[in-house]
């Protein structure tokens, strides 16, 4: 049993790298192998598990996902709904100026990107941000200089706010980092972004001219979106001040959006207001709970304490920076998820390291990260072999923000 579910936690991770190759969705994947793993548990139980062990550990395994799953579907309701009001792209496009220099526009998506993604999830921030680079009338070599910055700065925003990013909430979940203390990350991570903002901008001498929105913002999604905007505040003043949960804050922020839906006699009625849980990406919170299921499993193994074994032969941060680099061809997630799991002792700083890198090193091939496989759908011309073109300034910019952020740390 033990071989058998290490084979399938390995297939699991083959059937999420080659997911754009066999065209299987990676949360129908995981999801399956995840919930045959603890199957296999129950009928063929090792000796030394009994049922009542088994359960337990089960249990546990599912409470921990309970707690991220409710955590996203709030927050992800929140964007469902500003995203199909056309707000988000409402207020990206008056931030933005009607014609700006080419090399401006880079400090312009890299920080928009950057700000964005730590508010909403990664998916929205990409989907918005590439949406302007889509129309531009510039080359394809400078569309995807501008691509390449967006999915770094989406992955970098993510770092610094719980609300930005599933690693950085899952590291956070564990209790190994803090609300005040991720905040330290949002210089080296912005330094990351202008690093690389920087080295992109060579031969970027013209000037674009933007497509502007005149469309007023309903009232009504004014408030709503001011409801999000101080759910966020909420959830990490309250966890610092009173240590309330991430969780209960954010479910609490959504109650609200619901009863305000009603009172403020939105176009939709109130039942169409709840049907936004409808809107959010399900696929993607599938994927965690299969990922995390199979993570549990090898936790019950013990097989994950082998990854404690880098950290023995190689310096601490060293360790972390390799980890982040690999995070680029396995998904941050499981990668995120089997760190936690494998009782590797780091001090706090260090622990902000990983999340750094864990966030971030994704960044350096398209299929890294959630960001890339968007964008590499909606920019033509975007894919793994163009992408790779720019791996160098992605590993120099990675490495600039990792660095400092041991250093800050």
């Amino acid at each position: 049993m033990h071989t058998l579910i290490i084979c399938l936690s390995i297939l699991a991770l083959l059937l999420v790298i080659f997911e754009e190759t066999i065209h299987i969705n990676k949360a129908k994947s995981t999801l399956f192998l995840g919930c045959l793993c603890w199957l296999i548990f129950y009928i063929f139980p090792e000796s030394g598990f009994s049922s009542e062990q088994i359960s337990e550990s089960l249990n546990e395994n599912l409470l921990e996902i309970a707690s991220l799953w409710l955590f996203l579907m709030s927050a992800m309701t929140f964007v469902a709904y500003l995203n199909s009001r056309g707000f988000i792209s409402s207020i990206v496009q008056k931030a933005l100026p009607s014609q700006v220099s080419e090399k401006a526009l880079l400090i312009y998506l890299g920080l928009g990107s950057f700000v964005f993604s730590s508010l909403a999830d990664n998916i929205t921030a990409t989907l918005v941000s590439v949406a302007v680079i889509t129309q531009l009338k510039v080359p394809i070599k400078k569309q995807l200089k501008y691509a390449a910055l967006v999915i770094f700065s989406v992955n970098s925003g993510g770092v610094s706010l719980i609300t930005g990013d599933v690693t950085t909430l899952m590291i956070f979940l564990a209790d190994k980092v803090t609300i005040v203390s991720l905040l330290q990350l949002i210089v080296p991570a912005l330094a990351g972004v202008l690093s690389l903002a920087f080295l992109l901008s060579s031969n970027m001498s013209g000037h674009v001219t933007l497509h502007t929105n005149n469309k007023p913002i309903e009232f009504e999604d004014k408030i709503i979106g001011l409801i999000f905007l101080t759910t966020i505040a909420a959830t990490l003043s309250l966890n610092v001040m009173f240590q309330v949960p991430p969780v209960l804050t954010f479910l609490f922020g959504l109650s609200i959006m619901f009863l305000c839906g009603h009172f403020l006699s939105l176009p939709e009625s109130n039942e169409n207001v709840l049907n936004y849980i409808r809107k959010i990406e399900f696929d993607t919170l599938l994927f965690f709970l299969g990922i995390l299921l199979i993570v549990g499993a090898l936790k019950k193994l013990h097989v994950l304490d082998h990854i404690a074994l880098i950290y023995q032969h190689l310096p601490t941060s060293l360790a972390n920076y390799l980890l982040g680099i690999s995070s680029a061809l396995v998904d941050n997630v499981p990668l995120t998820a089997a760190v936690l799991k494998a009782n590797v002792t780091m001090r706090p700083d260090e622990w902000l390291s990983v999340t750094y890198a864990m966030g971030v090193g994704g960044s350096l091939l398209v299929i890294g990260s959630a960001a890339g496989i968007i964008a590499m759908s909606k920019i033509k011309g975007l894919s793994f072999i163009s992408y790779l073109s720019m791996f160098l300034r992605l590993l120099i910019a990675y490495s600039v923000g990792y660095w400092l952020s041991v250093l800050i740390a």
